[in-house]
């Protein structure tokens, strides 16, 4: 007995089973609510990250697409992103705006010669910060002469847009300006009669590629010496063309209470009611012609004894007979007589009062390459503006005069009554400099 309770008592005793585990069958409730945590804050963060993205994604295409479209003619985008310059790069071609690379300086900025890293020679515009009209002539000049593509037009290069600095970049005309040469006592040598006459022509196939040929119809509404450059062979360039205006296919005429030009090349219409055409250039095509002939300024007869104005002083001479007297006396002995008078006459033509007595350019360009046309033309009557010490001109209350003057320009002139004016004068109040 006592050996069978030893082995009894010695055997193992059965191993109990462990309870089973509640952990194994109950979810982790920690775990879970980390996990919904990390994707509450994932989720929003991504989505903000989204649209962040597409919200710059955005903007820089707006940008980009605004800066290649630029502007709207007449429905029509244009686009510059191939002209655009940097401004580091036109910096650079001026020596930084230098003075010593400074070729001149006009109503709205300097202008200044530059050279590109390719070697090509270059006219930087350089548009006035404080100029009230600045911008608006910035997207005129781009706008029209991007598309504007004839052998009497300046060439625009390019531009470029850097905060307030907007910049204009045109081929550089090595002999400058018209006014420059024409009107020196020793340069004007340089312009024989040959070169004048051809200087003359240029100018006029210049404006009827802007009223007839191409396809944008416009209005210079500022032409002068001072906005023909000559090349290296003097050949005449069109420029500046901040004034002008785009006309409709069909449109012949346009009005506006805000006046554009320079005194002494504006038509009587447009000094005094505001209303520009096709013959508004043409008015101021035959003063230049005028002043090409006589060496002279319009504006020098002002005070002269000879005449109040350049128009009385050749339609006088005209009326006498003696007309080849108002000719450059350095051109007096080397000159066609017959073309010297085809023309005055067609001058004096172009500068008749009432604008349906103008001839259209290409009207002009035949009777400048054609003598038979010329004299088979009507004769002029006595021009507009012509002083005989009766006649005043009346200009419209509502008008605003905007005058750039070869010294100094008058903007934003507000008039509130009726202004009696003496002829060929225009009264001013307020300078500012140019």
């Amino acid at each position: 007995m006592v050996i069978d309770a030893v082995s009894v008592s010695s055997r193992p005793s059965p191993r109990a089973s462990p309870p089973p585990s509640t952990n194994a069958q109950k979810p982790n409730s920690k775990g879970n609510n980390s996990s919904k945590l990390a994707i509450s804050i994932a989720v929003p963060s991504a989505i903000l990250v989204l649209v962040a993205i597409a919200i710059l994604f955005f903007c820089f295409w707006r940008k980009k697409k605004k800066a290649k479209k630029f502007v709207f003619v007449n429905d029509e985008v244009l686009t510059t992103e191939s002209l655009q310059f940097n401004f580091g790069t036109v910096s650079t071609a001026t020596d930084n705006f230098s003075e010593a690379n400074k070729l001149g300086e006009g109503g709205f900025g300097s202008v200044y010669k530059g050279t590109l890293v390719d070697k090509q020679e270059i006219a930087v515009k350089r548009l006035s910060k404080n100029s009230g009209q600045g911008e608006q002539e910035f997207k005129n000049e781009v706008t029209l002469v991007a598309k504007l593509q004839h052998r009497n037009l300046v060439k625009l290069v390019g531009f470029s847009l850097a905060g307030e600095e907007k910049l204009l970049i045109y081929e550089y005309m090595p002999n400058g300006s018209l006014d420059q040469i024409l009107f020196d006592s020793d340069k004007c040598t340089q312009l024989d009669w040959e070169r004048r006459y051809r200087i003359i022509g240029g100018i006029a196939r210049g404006l009827v590629y802007l009223h007839e040929e191409s396809r944008l119809k416009i209005i210079h509404r500022d032409l002068k010496a001072s906005n023909i450059l000559l090349d290296k062979d003097m050949n005449p360039k069109i420029a500046d063309f901040g004034m002008a205006r785009l006309f409709v296919l069909e449109q012949t005429q346009d009005s506006t209470k805000r006046i554009v030009g320079t005194h002494g090349y504006m038509a009587p219409e447009y000094v005094m009611y505001g209303e520009y055409s096709v013959k508004s250039d043409v008015f101021s095509f035959g003063v230049l012609v005028l002043e090409i002939l006589c060496g002279q300024r319009n504006s020098s007869f002002h005070k002269s004894d000879v005449a109040r104005d350049l128009l009385s002083y050749a339609w006088r001479h005209w009326n006498n007979g003696s007309d080849i007297e108002i000719l450059d006396p350095t051109l007096k002995d080397a000159c066609s007589r017959s073309e010297v008078m085809m023309c005055i006459h067609v001058a004096l033509l172009c500068v008749q009062e009432n604008d349906a007595d103008r001839p259209t350019m290409p009207t002009v360009v035949q009777m400048l390459n054609n003598s038979s046309v010329s004299a088979s033309h009507d004769l002029p009557s006595s021009p507009a503006f012509f002083a005989d010490g009766t006649r005043q001109i009346t200009r419209h209350p509502d008008l605003n005069l905007v005058r750039n003057a070869e010294q100094g320009s008058l903007r934003n002139e507000s008039i509130s009554e009726v202004s009696t004016l003496s002829v060929n004068e225009i009264s001013v109040t307020e300078l500012y400099a140019r």
